[in-house]
């Protein structure tokens, strides 16, 4: 093994070292940082590879890179704060909290819904530019005024872009702040992780640049219809994997997609989801909110994914048919390009893998699924 592997590894779990190794070696991976919690205290904090294709620039311990969906899962985080504290009701219409949001016949879309991509609103039919991805009001103004695309509550349909502004509006409209600033304040800071929903200027030095998948500036789509309803997700609004590399794009709040990180915050901040709410010190819930997301709240084909999926509140859950893990109650989300968290309250453990080196697909890929099965066969 030539492959300079760095960190922290608790020695039962020292085969995941050789496996970020391999896959470096191999040319899967570039970049890559991995990390695991276990009860609530960090056993895997590994990084190493490099930031640039003609290997120059080493990954740091402190490199940070957008993680795609993944940062979903933060938004999920701060939905779940605000229903702890009796703040948010997960069944009440979102129009109770967010007015606006009753156009076209969304006056008794539950808030749920926007959680789980069942809203019907993966997309919008008003033309968009990438620019507008950086205008919260707009973007919010135009799906407060969307008409569904499907009967809300009777599928899930991927919200690629979405998502994020639906559950941050109703995150502000509740807290009064930004949903970037709310989980800086009410999550990132306490847990002491850093992961950011908008990178200040003054982090911009330690982001690595994502390499995407085919080398151009790979844009989302799907074979067959452009009218289908994956196309029409994927079409409007858009963003090319490239944009990830402008200050626009860096400084935006896109929670369903711009968050920037790697794995040791990842797995820090779901640790507590992990532990029946509390880990690191830290209660970010109570033991019954946790326990809530693994309850599936809606089952099926996803009709922009094209793949069965089933949802507790945000995550999606551990599928029998091909399990993640061997323990029913995991939950997890994924990246476009490869990034991924797991989240396992049965063994009180979370998983992450973050990397550089895009491969096509949205919710993990080999790289990831190769480190899960290490991590588990040490446990």
């Amino acid at each position: 093994m030539t492959t300079d592997i760095q960190g922290y590894c608790d020695e039962k779990f020292a085969a995941i070292r050789t496996v970020l190794a391999d896959s470096l070696e191999s040319g899967a991976d570039l970049g890559v940082s991995f990390a695991a919690t276990v009860n609530g205290e960090m056993v895997v904090d590994l990084w190493g590879g490099h930031l640039d294709e003609e290997k120059t620039q080493p990954w740091q311990e402190n490199t940070i890179v957008n993680v795609y969906s993944t940062t979903k899962t933060m938004s999920f985080l701060c939905a779940l704060v605000l229903a702890d504290r009796g703040q948010l009701d997960f069944d009440a219409p979102v129009a109770s909290y967010w007015p606006e949001f009753a156009a076209n016949g969304k006056a008794d879309v539950p808030v749920w819904h926007l959680m789980n991509h069942a809203a019907g609103l993966s997309g919008i039919d008003e033309p968009t530019e990438t620019a507008d991805l950086y205008d919260w009001d707009k973007i919010c103004g135009l799906l407060a005024a969307q008409k569904p695309w499907w009967e809300p509550g009777s599928a899930t349909g991927y919200h690629a872009l979405t998502q994020g502004y639906l559950i941050g509006e109703v995150v502000r409209r509740i807290s009064g702040k930004s949903i970037g600033q709310f989980f800086q304040d009410e999550i990132a800071a306490p847990l002491q992780a850093d992961f950011f929903i908008g990178v200040p200027a003054s982090e911009f030095h330690r982001i690595g640049n994502l390499i995407p998948p085919g080398g151009g500036n790979a844009r989302l789509a799907v074979p067959g219809d452009p009218q289908s309803i994956a196309n029409r997700t994927f079409a409007n609004p858009a963003a090319g994997a490239l944009e990830s590399r402008t200050e626009a794009w860096r400084k935006a709040e896109i929670p369903a997609a711009n968050g920037h990180g790697n794995a040791r915050s990842v797995a820090r901040l779901q640790a507590p989801l992990a532990c029946g709410g509390e880990a690191f010190g830290v209660r970010l819930m109570s033991p019954e909110t946790a326990a809530a997301v693994m309850q599936s709240r809606i089952s099926g084909t996803d009709l922009v994914l094209g793949v069965p999926a089933s949802f507790g509140l945000g995550f999606g859950l551990n599928n029998p048919a091909a399990p993640l893990s061997p323990n029913a109650n995991t939950c997890y989300w994924g990246g476009w390009g490869g990034s991924v968290i797991l989240v396992d309250q049965d063994a009180r453990a979370t998983v992450s893998f973050v990397m550089n080196k895009m491969h096509q697909g949205l919710v993990g890929d080999m790289r990831s699924a190769n480190l899960v099965k290490a991590f588990y066969e040490a446990l």
